[in-house]
């Protein structure tokens, strides 16, 4: 009786950290994410004020020592799922890349594995793949999320700007918004168009998608405030923050090693601080 009363406990905690991810995407005042990578990043985003916590693909893999783009292993990404979660008091949102299968059933097992690390939304592209097989993949994870009770955010995120995936010149607006559509009647909650800045084309796409729209931002794009007045519900710094960080460790050693100075390093987040965001809680 007591693991059954635990487990609907738990059941219940996940469901509502899911329905109150979920009620953060309002263009009125966008959802901004600084993508983490790990504990420490994690707890940084929190202690910053973040209201969510989103992992970024890229960074996860670069710091597992493995190239983004569907490599990673499976177990080594719900690892670092978990343990994220474990670290913060806020809904936790995963980058899972291409789904970390070969096919729908297997994209249904890794959300299955992430519902069980605690995590309340996804992301999942469809870079090369048809949009009828993203629609299945798409289909399965809304299924293994009902199945276990859980509304979970499904982010599907389009490639058609990032990759060039699809059709070229005017016609990519089209094509995004019926992959939009169709990803949406498979069970999408909201979906990501990445590599578009343009206000306008923004603009077109916040009106042609039924549904919390999410861009990338980084250097060059509109501010959150602007990007919410064009529509967007959610605003996404991507790999940006780990490329940014990893940088800094490439000027650093650099300097460190043509000049002998240590210029690089003078902004660094203090030791102590940052030991206390990883001593809390252990």
């Amino acid at each position: 009786m007591t693991a059954h009363v635990s487990a609907a406990s738990e059941l219940t905690a996940l469901t509502a950290r899911a329905r109150a991810f979920t009620a953060l995407h309002d263009p009125a005042a966008p959802l901004a994410l600084a993508n983490a990578w790990d504990v420490a990043t994690a707890r940084i985003v929190q202690a910053a004020g973040a209201p969510a916590i989103a992992t970024t693909s890229a960074g996860v893999a670069w710091s597992l020592g493995a190239p983004d783009g569907d490599v990673l292993a499976r177990d080594r990404a719900l690892d670092l799922i978990r343990r994220v979660v474990d670290a913060v008091s806020v809904p936790v949102t995963a980058d899972i890349e291409g789904g970390f299968g070969a096919d729908a059933d297997a994209v249904g097992e890794t959300v299955a594995g992430v519902l069980d690390a605690g995590a309340v939304g996804i992301n999942i592209e469809d870079g090369s793949r048809s949009p009828a097989e993203q629609a299945e993949r798409l289909a399965a994870a809304r299924a293994a999320a009902d199945s276990a009770g859980v509304p979970l955010y499904v982010n599907a995120r389009i490639d058609t700007y990032l990759r060039g995936y699809g059709a070229e010149g005017p016609a990519r607006l089209d094509e995004t918004l019926a992959r939009a559509a169709r990803y949406l009647e498979a069970g999408a909650s909201g979906v990501f168009v990445p590599g578009v800045h343009d206000p306008a084309t923004v603009a077109e796409l916040a009106k042609g998608v039924p549904a919390p729209l999410n861009v990338l931002a980084g250097p060059g794009a509109p501010a959150v405030a602007e990007l919410g007045a064009l529509g967007v519900s959610r605003v996404s710094l991507g790999s940006w923050v780990a490329e940014a960080a990893y940088a800094l460790v490439k000027r650093a050693t650099e300097e460190l090693l043509a000049a002998g100075t240590y210029g690089a390093v003078a902004d660094s987040l203090p030791y102590g601080e940052l030991n206390a965001l990883l001593t809390e809680g252990n």
